[in-house]
């Protein structure tokens, strides 16, 4: 995965979500604080952190009202910023090494911050919501603590296997051991944030298409919403690119069929310490009854079901399995108290705004994920059942023909590799990647990854310039250079695009590699 350790022991790393507007009263500070990370630091660290990073938030704004900090780089610490929502501030502490595995890009860093925030709202909703729901924040705590702490606690698939190394990842495990794992240079060709696509030809298009056609009438006049994956690739999505990114990372992570088979293998390891062993235990929770009691006495707020007492914890690996009829249930969501079945899980769209059944289903190496209104839904899991039903009866042989030519045109874990190239194609306005796939990334040297990382620093502060200079405008930009190893490293930024490119075995001259960079950008 080429992550970069930290020991949480040694305080190497603070992550906390805190809430300006509250615990501004003396005697009342710890109220500002929802999570923190690691919980067992004492509650005068933790409000030495908070209250470092509310007072930076409140200096950078006197020069930049409209947008605070991002980022602010200590001697021995930077800390990285994201407002997940108005006054709720996300903010990490890590602190410098002189470590070579421990080098990364802010970036990378900030986009956990908010991949974590758009997870917390696909399942639970607005933060402020919850706050506003119960203002004493036991609501909240109870539903981030044990998010989080599943969102960092199980390793990544990838470390597991090596066969498969192909397959992006899209989720966010960074618990290994006692170490919590960071993006660090190793992943430079990587984009976080992005969906990865499969390239289809006209006749698998025109039948996905039919297929597409087919889920959205299955709840009658409400129209459904699907995305569908092939391996870990997208092939169709109705959602928003927002929706899309979300639901694709869960997918991704807990959902395929590479992520079913890989569950039990993924918590070998925590069997001496699990997620659930972690949430409950002394080194990951303040010492505080009160935030305790808190945690584990507050109701769910998945959208559309009031489930008392039992929080979800969808982040949980190893708890989908697949159904007799090809739906993937789970017991993650509780149990329908009028059925005794598992409840069927729910989510909440960004982009409409409204809370939706998640229906997954799963062919061979095909994953459907159907997205069902609530609102289209009278009564509750008997719904539900007869819907999934009626996609059974009207979309098999849909669904079996899709995945037949999928697999005819399907290359294999090579199939987007270009000999001699090492590369990755981001479309911002997409959010869309593609990238050599990772085993043919370890091929790299660390001359080389660290010249790329590096490179990749210099464009992010150019674009971050470019963003306050003059927003609506984009800037083309290209740099080439030359890393120890004598391998060429090359970034192109262009028209919301972005191409970097490793050559190790480039000649000697930079005409040379410019043009054999162009050649690829032209294919």
């Amino acid at each position: 995965m080429g992550l970069a350790s930290v020991s949480s022991a040694n305080e190497g790393i603070q992550f906390c979500i805190f809430d300006l507007r509250r615990g501004q009263n003396e005697g009342q500070e710890l109220d500002k604080i929802l999570f923190f990370f690691p919980a067992d630091l004492p509650f005068s660290t933790q409000l030495s952190v908070i209250g470092l990073s509310e007072g930076l938030i409140t200096f950078t704004r006197i020069f930049s009202p409209e947008a605070a900090c991002e980022v602010i780089e200590a001697e021995r610490h930077s800390h990285v910023f994201y407002e997940a929502e108005p006054d709720i501030w996300m903010v990490m502490v890590v602190e410098k090494s002189k470590e070579l595995e421990a080098i990364w890009r802010i970036d990378p860093l900030r986009k956990v911050l908010k991949e974590v925030h758009f997870l917390l709202l696909m399942f639970y909703g607005s933060l402020r919501a919850m706050l506003e729901k119960e203002p004493s924040g036991g609501l909240i705590r109870s539903h981030l603590y044990p998010f989080i702490m599943d969102y960092l606690s199980v390793t990544n698939c990838q470390h597991f296997t090596s066969a498969l190394s192909w397959i992006p990842a899209a989720g966010a495990d960074f618990f290994v051991g006692k170490k919590l794992q960071l993006p660090s240079f190793r992943d430079c060709l990587k984009e976080r944030g992005t969906v990865q696509m499969l390239t289809v030809g006209r006749e698998a298009a025109i039948e996905v298409q039919s297929l597409v056609r087919v889920l959205e009438s299955s709840a009658g006049n409400t129209p459904c919403y699907s995305l569908i994956l092939f391996h870990n690739l997208l092939v169709s999505t109705t959602l928003s690119p927002d929706d899309t990114i979300n639901l694709f990372t869960y997918a991704v992570s807990r959902l395929t069929p590479h992520a079913l088979s890989s569950g039990v293998s993924s918590w070998s390891y925590l069997r001496r310490g699990s997620a659930s062993s972690l949430v409950a235990s002394g080194s990951t929770l303040p010492h505080s009854a009160s935030v305790s009691e808190q945690i584990y006495h507050s109701s769910n707020t998945s959208p559309g079901r009031d489930n008392s007492n039992h929080v979800a914890r969808p982040l949980q690996h190893g708890k989908w399995s697949k159904g007799k009829d090809g739906f993937l249930v789970t017991d993650i969501w509780g149990v329908d108290a009028g059925s005794l079945i598992c409840a069927t899980p729910t989510v909440w769209l960004r982009q409409t705004e409204e809370g939706m059944y998640l229906c997954p289903y799963q062919y061979k190496s095909l994953t459907i994920i159907l997205l069902i209104p609530l609102s289209s839904i009278l009564n509750g899991e008997q719904g539900v059942s007869a819907v999934k039903q009626q996609v059974l009866d009207n979309a098999s042989l849909k669904i079996l023909k899709v995945e037949e030519k999928l697999s005819k045109g399907w290359g294999g874990e090579n199939a987007y590799h270009v000999s001699g190239y090492r590369y990755l194609l981001a479309d911002g306005d997409r959010n869309i990647s593609r990238a050599s796939p990772p085993g043919k990334v370890t091929t790299l040297t660390k001359e080389s990854l660290l010249a790329l990382s590096k490179l990749r620093e210099e464009v992010d502060l150019e674009k971050s310039r470019a963003k306050y200079d003059n927003p609506d405008s984009e800037r083309d930009l290209e740099l080439c250079i030359r890393a120890k190893n004598n391998a060429w490293v090359i970034a192109r930024v262009t028209r919301g695009k972005e191409l970097y490119m490793v050559l190790e075995k480039a000649n000697e001259t930079l005409l040379y590699a410019s043009d054999a960079f162009e050649k690829f950008s032209n294919r």
